[in-house]
């Protein structure tokens, strides 16, 4: 490769992983494997060995992490958080033991698993936690302290009053919670997380704390970035100290004086990585020695002290014995794939989702292929090829008609989805029924998906209607069912009839229309017949709220069924309005702020409630209907696209400056 080409392909290699690298650390949501980001950073950095004049001081080999998020205040790093060098081969492991000993002449190590999820900082003064903050790019993070403290095996107090500690952990969504989470978007046809690394990620940059603390997040630490009044000297002291003050450490981490048993260690590790029910993506080597590590130094970019070693993604053949189709509560069909039964990263798979009528022609896989399988963040199988066509296979066909109503079916020209056009179908209503009852629309306590089906089948319930029309001995009469229970689900019926209208709206399970945008609707609109009236103009004046989605409301109320279903709750005594929140008064009214930047003396929450009780709307977004962009210091591309639209910026003197001369 000469100068040139390696130009091109390191300007090419850039541009991919600057696109990727915001979709892992600042989207949270991964559209390759860690795996093959990973081979494409190695490839850049193997370039830029070769030709040092390409690399560039904001290449991706020398950044860590992502940006921090607009939505939290930021944290100076006093000791930088770094990223470790990745090893994908025993080789390069041995390649760092060299170098290493020609610094120190006889080094301990230590190895313990890499976990995967967000790496974090935790505060504490006197023994008290004090402040959480996301990594970032290593020198500047998000405070997520509110977030931190859901996270209950973090402790708020330690066993000992130590007087200045910060410590690095690894946040991370446990393998069952994280199985829970998917059954939970599935249920409700939300888009899942990809694997659990992103699940955690996602969970803890939630701006409601009250979110987080439901995706039963946890933590392990292992790392003391700074202490005050107590001496220690090695790593393995350091995490045992840890451990004495109550933090949650790994569960194995132990000191090797030579290469080959730190490899076989890692070798345990890969092994019996299937068998944790926390997820890992490698395995860490660290000079055990403070001394030793201080002498070691670091990169710009990695401390020379430590290598982290990547397990490549299991792979396994199989092959693939039938397509099932399931339809969703908007009436998507989705296929899965029925396999081969093969043992993949420690548990049996035979089954995986094939997503769509596009991913399989993409995949051209058939019914008696042979075809690859992994498992994306080692929990959730994806077929990633097809390895060998099978004998007189034939291209797939998804159904003509819905296989539980037996209604014709229908794809929308630019949608993915092929969906049952019958809305009274069994499989659709299952579904509604689960998300009309759940926590973020109706709350209705226990009535499960159990309950739900065999009052189905009982013929008890065939629209939400019905739940409000139950008698005790409806209930009472199920399998396993009694009267104790019949009149605990009928309290949290009739408790229902009160919640907001944003509740009831979120539970209607109009396509696209999630709790965020029921909230927003009736905001808005503060009573159903409001609402029901509207058209596409006046909902997509609401920020947030795009035409498509529009479209679908008001499709969804011009149905006569969901008319009648709406007179129908009005009947049986439902609140259909949503309370009116009194604003000081009406200086903003009409106007639409958004916030960047870190202010002087307010906090962006601070400012929003300011902007909200005097009539205003804060926007996530700019906008051509943003009519005033509040920025601070260090405010970021929002302040750009202010620029170029022409969009009014000031400053936190003038917000104030506005409210007195109105």
């Amino acid at each position: 490769m000469n100068l040139e080409q390696a130009k091109h392909r390191a300007e090419e290699l850039t541009e991919e992983l600057n696109y990727h690298n915001d979709r892992y650390y600042n989207q949270d949501s991964p559209e390759i494997s860690d795996y093959e980001y990973d081979q494409m950073l190695r490839e850049l950095e193997q370039i830029e060995e070769q030709f040092p004049q390409l690399r560039k001081e904001d290449s991706p080999t020398q950044r860590v992490g992502g940006e921090r998020a607009e939505k939290f205040s930021p944290v100076e790093h006093i000791v930088p958080m770094e990223s470790l060098h990745d090893s994908f081969s025993f080789d390069e492991l041995r390649d760092f033991d060299r170098k290493v000993r020609a610094v120190i002449t006889s080094p301990c190590y230590v190895v313990e698993p890499k976990f995967d999820g967000l790496s974090v900082s935790a505060e504490y003064r006197n023994g008290i936690f004090v402040r959480g903050s996301t990594r970032g790019d290593g020198k500047t993070g998000e405070d997520i302290t509110d977030n931190l403290r859901t996270i209950r095996t973090l402790p708020y107090r330690l066993a000992k009053p130590v007087e200045y500690l910060e410590v690095r952990g690894e946040v991370y969504m446990s393998n069952e919670s994280f199985m829970e989470l998917l059954k939970y978007q599935e249920e409700h046809e939300e888009k899942a997380f990809k694997n659990p690394r992103n699940a955690a990620a996602g969970s803890l940059r939630q701006k409601d704390s009250k979110i987080t603390a439901q995706r039963k997040l946890d933590i392990f630490v292992f790392n003391i970035q700074q202490i005050n009044g107590v001496k220690l000297s090695g790593h393995k002291e350091s995490i045992d100290y840890l451990a004495e003050l109550g933090f949650p450490t790994a569960p194995f981490y132990n000191k090797y004086v030579n290469i080959d048993d730190v490899i076989a260690e890692i070798e345990r590790i890969g092994n019996e990585r299937g068998e944790f029910d926390f997820p890992i993506d490698g395995a860490v080597v660290k000079v055990d020695s403070f001394a030793d590590r201080e002498e070691l130094g670091s990169t710009a970019k990695f401390p020379r002290w430590a290598e982290a070693y990547k397990y490549p993604p299991e792979e396994k053949e199989t092959v693939l014995k039938d397509i099932e189709i399931n339809v969703g509560r908007t009436g998507v069909l989705t296929p899965t794939g029925i396999f081969e039964p093969i043992l993949l990263a420690g548990t049996t798979v035979s089954r995986a989702t094939l997503h769509n009528e596009d991913f399989i022609r993409e995949k051209d896989v058939r019914i008696g292929d042979r075809v690859i399988l992994r498992k994306a963040g080692e929990i959730i199988p994806e077929v990633v090829a097809l390895k060998s066509r099978g004998e007189n296979t034939v291209p797939y066909e998804m159904p003509k008609i819905c296989p539980s109503c037996g209604s014709p079916v229908s794809r929308e020209e630019g949608d993915a989805a092929v969906r049952c056009t019958n809305t009274a179908c069994p499989a659709q209503l299952m579904r509604n029924l689960i998300h009309f009852v759940s926590r973020d629309a109706m709350d209705i306590d226990g009535l499960g998906s159990a309950v739900l089906e065999m009052l189905m089948q009982e013929g008890k319930i065939t629209s939400p209607v019905d739940l409000y029309k139950l008698k005790s001995e409806d209930i009472s009469s199920l399998e396993r069912m009694g009267e104790k229970s019949a009149s605990n689900i009928l309290k949290a019926v009739e408790k229902s009839k009160q919640n907001d209208l944003s509740r009831l709206v979120t539970g209607l399970g109009i396509r696209m229309v999630g709790q965020k945008a029921a909230k927003l609707l009736c905001g808005k609109f503060h009573n159903i017949d409001e609402l029901m009236n509207a058209d596409i103009d006046s909902i997509t004046e609401i920020d947030g709220i795009g035409t498509v989605m529009a479209k679908n409301i008001v499709q969804y109320f011009s149905l006569t069924k969901n008319i009648d279903m709406i007179s129908e709750f009005k009947k049986l005594g439902l609140n259909l309005t949503e309370p009116v929140e009194e604003k000081k008064n009406s200086t903003f009214s009409g106007k639409t702020f958004v916030l960047t930047g870190t202010l002087p003396t307010l906090k962006r929450s601070q400012a929003a409630k300011i902007i909200e009780d005097h009539g205003g709307k804060v926007s996530s977004s700019v906008s051509k209907k943003t009519s005033y962009v509040l920025a601070g210091e260090d405010a970021g591309s929002k302040l750009t696209k202010a620029q170029t639209l022409g969009i009014k910026i000031i400053s936190e003197e003038e917000f104030f400056t506005l409210i007195k001369q109105n």
